[in-house]
């Protein structure tokens, strides 16, 4: 059940609203409308020029000229939402799949868990391929193929933290929603969706970040060995890197900081301040975060007279949804064996037949020894993951605590921590080279920092969802009873971030798991510094079309990431389920 916050209240019954009134267009309507207009027409100014044809066979660079950065960054943004929004509704989708049936989660979660330990690279080079064919000689092939690369940086975070909400909602909600019948349609629109808003926009703003750190990556695509650098702000910072020019990947930077601080005050900062109205709570809390944008919009009529024209057509969906969403009956022990055996064989037959001709084809190339050196590699890799996200929650989890249980504080830290989680550590590189080679730091430890600035943020804004849903009431009857402390944390803190710490620290270990590819080898100009790790290995089968030690290299990571999972992961989902779900 959700609770409406107060402006929900006040804007409910202001006069200006009352039923049978004539609309009068305020100055706040026209300043909203034209805003949205001018919204249109950009985009429809630079997504024309996306769908211009290219010569596969001629190498492409992107001017570096500061005068281009800012239709560089429109054309970035259009990417990153464009693939935020098939990762919200991927998202959405598979989570509800995996939390709603018993043997498709046998499948989707470890799936999740493979899709989030294959790096971005990996994805781009079968993606390319695809999209090519599908569009020859065409941008939009190239298009689609980078922001399918930024999905895959986006959308298994997303896809981890809906999935828990569900699996850990709240008993009383699901007991009220089975006594009224609702339909899996209504349980989904009133219930489960809202329970899950909070950290769904707080995961969704941390992927978002995700995506800008693989920017450069999405951006610079090789067809038919051949690089083609679709316009943007990550194929200029990374063409400046290579030119070894400072001053233009300054103008990179420069640009790369407006464009987060102006996504998350036109979009997050709104996002996150809706979505306190969805906190379950039985007492209204004092101070609840703000945003100028939000209370500007609320002041217009347009919310409510959209809401009245789509009326319709949401009455519509929920009685297709009535008779589409009715509850299965439970089955029988018998019909449920025997379900359950069919599907292990199919999903276990496709399984053994994809391994089969994986070792088939890697045996034919190079041998099944090409494994060893990638697993050893990996003893390496997994080292530094382990430290890092041990180091991270120490440091981020009290800090997180702190910034989600005061919304003051919030409005003030959510900004800064926007911009140090979105800000593509990778920009930053360069002058990390220059760094690691002043003072003579080998890359074994410094690529461990650097793969912190791309993970440990995983873990903080899932700290700060985790604490910011923990409901008013119980934290002012804790302060009634005089719990603080040691006390504090061991009977209300830990159980109640739990669940969403799990998921961030999930992340952070994909995530760190992902940057190691980027953190292992760092290049700047003539200047290329490798560290011993896995993530070494896939780069530099990645640059040399080494495809059988490409594979083995994707494979041996797939297996470090689910093993870590299984015995140490998914422990903790179990236990934040069964234990310290609100």
């Amino acid at each position: 059940m959700t609770f409406p916050s107060r402006s929900t209240v006040s804007r409910a019954s202001s006069p200006a609203r009352a039923a049978g009134r004539p609309w009068r267009p305020s100055w706040v309507d026209v300043a909203v409308a034209a805003a949205v207009l001018v919204g249109m027409y950009l985009l429809l100014r630079v997504g024309e020029k996306a769908t211009v044809s290219f010569d596969p066979a001629h190498v492409v660079k992107v001017d570096t000229s500061p005068a281009e950065l800012p239709y560089y960054a429109a054309r970035s943004l259009l990417r990153m939402f464009a693939a935020l929004a098939v990762s919200v509704a991927f998202a959405l989708g598979y989570a509800y799949a995996a939390a709603h049936s018993r043997r498709l989660e046998r499948v989707l979660i470890p799936a999740l868990d493979i899709l989030q330990s294959v790096p971005v690279l990996g994805f781009l080079t079968v993606a390319v391929a695809g999209f090519v064919s599908l569009f020859p000689g065409s941008t939009p092939a190239l298009e689609c193929a980078s922001i399918f690369a930024i999905f895959t940086s986006q959308a298994w975070n997303m896809a981890f933290g809906f999935y828990h909400s569900l699996i850990t909602l709240p008993r009383e909600l699901d007991e009220v929603s089975r006594s009224f019948r609702f339909t899996r349609w209504m349980r989904f629109w009133k219930v489960e969706l809202p329970a899950g808003a909070i950290g769904l926009v707080w995961n969704g703003m941390m992927s978002f970040g995700g995506g800008w750190f693989f920017l450069v990556a999405s951006e610079a695509i090789s067809v038919s060995g051949h690089k083609q650098a679709l316009p943007g702000v990550g194929s200029f910072a990374g063409t400046a890197i290579a030119d070894g020019d400072l001053g233009k990947v300054g103008w990179a930077v420069v640009t790369m900081a407006v464009m987060v601080v102006g996504v998350n005050f036109f979009f997050w900062r709104p996002l996150t301040a809706w979505t306190e109205r969805f906190k379950n709570e039985q007492s209204e809390a004092a101070d609840v975060q703000r945003s100028l944008v939000l209370d500007f919009v609320r002041r217009s009529s347009w919310p409510a007279l959209l809401g009245r024209l789509l009326r319709p057509v949401a009455e519509l969906l929920g009685r297709a949804g009535r008779i589409l969403g009715v509850d299965d009956r439970p089955l029988t022990a018998g019909r449920r064996r025997g379900g359950d055996l069919l599907f292990a064989v199919v999903a276990g037959g496709l399984i053994a037949w994809g391994l089969a001709d994986l070792l088939w084809y890697l045996r034919d190339r190079t041998g099944l020894g090409v494994f060893g050196e990638p697993f050893l590699l990996g003893l390496a890799t997994l080292a530094r993951v382990v430290v890092l996200v041990a180091v991270a929650t120490l440091v981020w989890v009290p800090i997180g605590v702190r910034i989600g249980f005061s919304p003051r504080l919030a409005r003030i830290a959510q900004p800064v921590v926007q911009v140090l989680a979105s800000f593509p550590a990778n920009f930053l590189f360069p002058l990390a080279t220059w760094f690691f080679l002043r003072t003579g730091l080998p890359l074994n430890v410094g690529g461990m920092l650097l793969m912190a600035l791309g993970a440990q943020w995983y873990i903080l804004f899932n700290t700060i969802a985790g604490a910011s849903a923990i409901p008013t009431d119980l934290r002012e009857a804790m302060d009634d009873l005089g719990v603080h402390g040691r006390q504090r944390w061991r009977r209300l803190i830990i159980p109640g971030i739990l669940p969403s710490f799990v998921t961030g620290g999930i992340t952070a270990s994909g995530g760190a798991w992902n940057a190691s590819i980027v953190s292992e080898t760092v290049t700047f100009g003539g200047t290329t510094l490798s560290a011993t790790g896995l993530g070494a290995y896939i780069s530099r089968a990645t640059s040399d079309g080494d495809y059988p030690h490409l594979i083995a290299g994707i494979a041996v990571m797939a297996v470090y990431v689910v093993g870590l999972n299984r015995l140490l992961w998914r422990r903790l989902y179990r236990l934040a389920e069964t234990r310290y779900s609100l």
